[in-house]
């Protein structure tokens, strides 16, 4: 039995959950659905959701449904947050209305429209937060966001998650001694 998918999911007040072939799961940040994959169906009773399977046959399924039925009660209370931090001389970023517009060391400014449901905050321009209530978009849009201009391996320049831990590589070795 899954460990992950025996869990119940607790319910806070305020949440209101339907039931069907997509779990709708409505709070105060949102509202969002989960589609529920055929085998697995979800029962809710004294303040408490509970993830159930028909059959063996539906084992891989049953974790993975609970997983983002949890995802989507957590995401419409509390919200989800990633943040970055732009590293480089020159590089920041500016909220101007639903786009934010980032200057990477590129000849050109960039335009990243902030996509619908989703919160970008640019702070002291070097400091990004990405939030919302889905966890799979606000983390798609960081992905989306850091793929402007990966941290380089040489200089560490470029944009990266706070508490991403990057391998620096060394430079050219060895270039003054073979000049003899």
């Amino acid at each position: 039995m899954s460990r992950i998918g025996r869990k119940p999911i607790p319910v806070p007040a305020g949440v209101k959950i339907q039931l069907g072939t997509a779990v709708e799961v409505q709070g105060p940040k949102g509202k969002l659905s989960v589609p529920v994959p055929r085998g697995i169906r979800f029962e809710q009773k004294d303040g408490v959701l509970n993830a159930l399977r028909d059959s063996e046959e539906h084992r891989a399924l049953h974790g993975l449904a609970r997983a983002l039925v949890a995802n989507a009660v957590r995401g419409v209370t509390d919200g989800f947050k990633k943040e970055l931090d732009i590293v480089g001389v020159g590089y920041r970023a500016e909220l101007k209305g639903k786009t934010v517009v980032f200057a990477l060391g590129y000849s050109h400014p960039i335009e990243f429209p902030v996509p619908e449901g989703i919160q970008v905050a640019v702070e002291k321009q070097t400091h990004l937060t990405v939030s919302g209530p889905d966890r799979a978009r606000v983390g798609q849009v960081a992905a989306d966001i850091r793929s402007l201009r990966p941290p380089d391996p040489y200089k560490q320049k470029g944009i990266r998650l706070v508490g991403e831990r990057l391998k620096k590589k060394a430079g050219k070795a060895g270039a003054a001694k073979t000049a003899s």
